[in-house]
């Protein structure tokens, strides 16, 4: 009789132990993660990885679990890795990076993933874009417009493969602009073009005019006025009081320059941009001063970095912070929800404070509550 229920405790132990682990299993959150751990693009992959280990040890949670595959940059890749990922289980994936590598995950329905890319467009249903987003942009942009009382806002928009973005990011701000502009971003087409955006030549010939007419004056003071008038580019004012332009890098710098050329000066018009990632070659640029730009938090940025750095001893593309904030966002939504909900909570609103600032989950898209800087004198300042 003893060994009887020997057996028979020995058989509920292992039933119980069983039970135990498969509860544990189940409690568990596992993450998939999509980036490029090979090819011309698997240094981002391992920032990526980092940041997302990273993340991990600061919740010090061992119920969240990650598994990397690889993409390769490649959208093939990317859909094979995704199917392995949906015959383990996993239903919540960060990633992938580019936007190009979506284009077949609406094969994988079981999958919700979240896109480090900002980009917006003809998402699938199952894409969750996290990038910094053009809305995100244009709201913090507004915010500055109208807190400044800015009236009259020209856009000018490059003819390049995002300016449709542009065009949705503002209708979704309701942003309100005077008029808005394309350009071509060859500089021996782009100067002509802002030549006649800002009226250029008429007001070249307003001073000619203005010259020849006190020359021809009977005014005593006409050599003081001609000479006044001398030290002038152009006579009269333009149409509006600020431009935005969406635009980065040297290309920016090439429509400024213009703007300049054609006595525009961003000391009498607001010149804004785009998120430019705290671009240390603008603070050197004192002629094209004062610039004004949305972004994230730079504290929370240089606070990432040097932590990051210090770890890893190397500087982290700003994706890598995007990438920790993901998954703090995924264990936010963990307390609040049963293991296999997460993924459904991304389809309802929901707000989360993180490094990179606020998030605002809304209609498959992460909006970020950002940041507005001011460029001036060679020094950063934040707005607000």
């Amino acid at each position: 009789m003893n060994k009887f229920f020997k057996i028979l405790f020995s058989i509920f132990f292992v039933l119980l132990f069983e039970t135990s682990v498969s509860n544990s299993e189940e409690t568990k959150i596992k993450i998939g993660v999509l980036a490029p751990l090979s090819g011309e693009d698997a240094s981002l992959g391992k920032q990526i990885l980092n940041s997302i280990r990273m993340a991990l040890i600061d919740i010090k949670d061992n119920n969240i679990e990650i598994y990397p595959k690889d993409t390769r940059s490649d959208p093939d890749m990317t859909l094979r890795s995704a199917l392995e990922f949906e015959k383990m289980g996993i239903s919540l994936v960060i990633g992938p990076v580019f936007h190009k590598n979506l284009l077949f995950l609406d094969k994988v329905k079981g999958i919700t993933f979240l896109s480090l890319t900002n980009k917006t467009l003809d998402l699938h249903k199952n894409i969750i874009s996290s990038g910094i987003n053009s809305s995100s942009q244009l709201n913090t942009i507004k915010k500055f417009l109208e807190t400044s009382e800015i009236k009259k806002t020209i856009f000018l928009i490059p003819n390049l493969n995002y300016d449709l973005e542009i065009k949705k990011g503002m209708k979704e701000s309701k942003i309100k602009f005077f008029k808005q502009y394309n350009y071509d971003i060859d500089p021996t087409k782009l100067t002509k073009q802002i030549e006649k955006i800002t009226n250029y030549g008429i007001r070249k010939q307003n001073l000619l005019d203005e010259i020849s007419r006190v020359e021809n004056s009977d005014d005593p003071n006409k050599e003081k006025i001609i000479e006044k008038l001398e030290k002038k580019y152009t006579l009269g004012n333009v149409k509006f009081d600020s431009v935005i332009i969406t635009d980065f890098d040297e290309s920016l710098k090439s429509v400024i320059t213009s703007l300049l050329y054609t006595d525009v000066s961003p000391k009498d018009k607001y010149i804004i941009t785009l998120n430019q990632w705290f671009d240390d070659s603008l603070l050197k640029e004192l002629n094209l001063q004062p610039i004004y730009y949305p972004s994230i938090n730079k504290q929370n940025l240089d606070e990432f970095n040097n932590k990051f750095f210090k770890k890893f001893n190397y500087k982290p593309n700003y994706l890598s912070l995007l990438s920790y904030d993901l998954v703090g966002l995924i264990y936010y939504l963990s307390l609040k929800n049963e293991a296999m909900e997460i993924n459904k909570s991304f389809k309802t609103q929901n707000t989360f404070k993180g490094r990179i600032g606020v998030f605002e989950i809304k209609d498959n898209k992460i909006n970020h509550r950002l940041n507005f800087y001011e460029i001036n004198n060679g020094k950063l300042k934040e707005i607000f």
